[in-house]
């Protein structure tokens, strides 16, 4: 597709702000292969992968010439981000992204959706806000990091490479896959 010349593509954002969504769906038009980190770091019963085993699973699935990345863990931009030609950051308001956050979570434990394996949403730890395990604790810590944290990475010398496309709002980012759509 000549419209959109990038091929090895991270898509970013606040938990439930759609990067698995749009990296799916990016994976699918623009014939990438789609690399969830949350299914390379999450074994069954929710035990993470080992910080080693887990960077050398996000170096061999990006070592490609062709891929689109849904999400970022801090140990990985030095291996992702480097690699990389363009970040696409979801940067939806907070009141959205809670409410995406509580949609999905009811979706999920009505379907029993399976996830990485054999997980499963566990329902009410979310809404258990002093629980660690809580998506909606950890939406409201990490939603203010990400405005400045993101920025920061992008401002490295080692990413100057980098192209940043940034929404702000979902409709831009219809229009814009949309836009990619209809060029293919």
């Amino acid at each position: 597709m000549k419209n959109f010349p990038y091929t090895r593509i991270i898509v970013v954002g606040t938990t439930s702000s759609g990067k698995s969504t749009l990296a799916e769906t990016l994976s699918n038009i623009l014939n990438l292969d789609f690399v969830e980190l949350d299914a390379l770091y999450w074994h069954p019963n929710w035990v993470g992968t080992p910080d080693d085993e887990f960077i050398s699973k996000v170096d061999d699935a990006t070592s490609g010439e062709r891929w689109v990345v849904a999400g970022t863990y801090s140990r990985t931009v030095p291996t992702t981000w480097r690699r990389a030609e363009v970040i696409i950051w979801l940067d939806y308001s907070l009141p959205l992204i809670f409410w995406q956050l509580i949609k999905r979570t009811f979706r999920r434990n009505i379907t029993r959706e399976v996830m990485w394996g054999t997980n499963t949403d566990r329902f009410w730890i979310h809404f258990k806000f002093w629980s660690d395990e809580s998506l909606v604790r950890w939406l409201f810590e990490t939603y203010k990091r990400r405005k400045w944290q993101y920025p920061y990475f992008l401002d490295l010398p080692e990413h100057e490479h980098l192209k940043l496309l940034h929404f702000e709002r979902p409709k831009e980012t219809r229009e814009w896959v949309e836009g990619l759509k209809s060029k293919k």
